[in-house]
C-alpha cells in the first residue's frame, strides 16, 4: 500500500445519490406471491418491483388513507 495516493484528478460517485440501504421487513405471504408474479411476467426481480412501487409512492407523495368499518 503507498503512503500517498493522489487524488488531484478524482470525480465523485456518480452513483452516490442512488445507494440503497437493506432493510428487513415482514410482508405478508400473499403481497410476496403478487409480486413475484409481477416478476415473472415482467422479467424484472420481485425486489426491485416492490422498490419501484415504493418510490413511485414517495415520488407521487401518495398518503395513507385508512378507514374501519
Amino acid at each position: 500500500m503507498r503512503e500517498e495516493y493522489d487524488f488531484s484528478n478524482a470525480r465523485p460517485n456518480p452513483y452516490a445519490k442512488k445507494l440503497k440501504n437493506q432493510v428487513t421487513i415482514n410482508l405478508d405471504v400473499d403481497t410476496i406471491a403478487y409480486f413475484k408474479q409481477q416478476a415473472a411476467s415482467s422479467g424484472i426481480p420481485y425486489q426491485t418491483l416492490i422498490n419501484l412501487y415504493l418510490a413511485d409512492c414517495v415520488r407521487n407523495k401518495r398518503q395513507l388513507n385508512l378507514s374501519w368499518s
